[in-house]
């Protein structure tokens, strides 16, 4: 396949030093590397960390932003109150926002968290108010008929009708959640994998870095596949 023959391109001619060494070491000696990184318990500590702060990042913004989103679709005058306010915050990075981040929730694991969660927050909630507003109003009209209540309403038609956008929304928030864990790990921790590649990088030993990377690859095709496979449970008509 392709990438085993990428790789062994990568490996001859890096061993040839047609490719410096230095900046592109052979592959086999990143898995060497790997290995050692895991045996020490220096990388499971690593990947430990970082998995941790996606998590509960992912979670204080996947959640927040389900319930917002549903009751943004639900409400026209939620919505016109709150749709200026996301799209005036949303082109803001929130890594740029870092700084005040951390004079509010300090410079422990609660800031990294909450940057996580800011960057995973506007996906969600769009994709999700835009789910609402994309049922069918049949199904508005019946459950209008019948007399449901808000909460019937809320758990009945919105929720199941958004979930395939709202899927969506937060599969893309799951891979910023993953650029976002790198990037302020390397500009405010001392564990994490961002932190691995950043230090690594700065003293120019670049077999740990390449670990880090291939590690943030390996973890967002992996999440993406879990995922995809929830929302098959979540919705199966799609």
């Amino acid at each position: 396949s392709s990438p085993i023959l990428l790789l062994a391109v990568w490996e001859l001619l890096s061993r040839t030093s047609i490719m410096n060494p230095l900046f592109f070491p052979p592959p086999s000696s990143i898995v060497s590397t790997f290995w050692q990184l895991l045996v020490s318990g220096v990388l499971p500590s690593h990947i430990g960390v970082s998995l941790t702060r996606i998590f509960l990042g992912f979670l204080a913004g996947t959640l927040p932003g389900i319930v917002i989103g549903l009751l943004i679709g639900m409400y026209r005058p939620l919505r016109a109150f709150m749709s200026p306010l996301i799209m005036a915050l949303m082109p803001i990075p929130t890594l740029a926002l870092m700084p005040l981040i951390m004079i509010v929730f300090g410079i422990g694991e609660l800031s990294k968290v909450i940057t996580i969660a800011g960057s995973v927050f506007f996906p969600v909630v769009l994709n999700t108010a835009a789910g609402v507003r994309n049922i069918d109003s049949a199904y508005v009209d019946v459950a209008k008929n019948y007399g449901a209540g808000a909460k019937d309403f809320f758990l009945r038609i919105a929720f199941p009708g958004a979930l395939p956008v709202m899927m969506e929304g937060i599969q893309m928030g799951q891979a910023i959640a993953l650029l976002t864990i790198v990037a302020a790990e390397m500009v405010n921790a001392n564990e994490g994998i961002g932190y691995l590649i950043w230090s690594s990088y700065k003293i120019f030993n670049l077999k740990p870095m390449y670990v880090g990377l291939i590690l943030i690859s390996f973890f967002g095709y992996l999440f993406s596949i879990l995922l995809r496979w929830l929302q098959r449970k979540l919705v199966p008509w799609m």
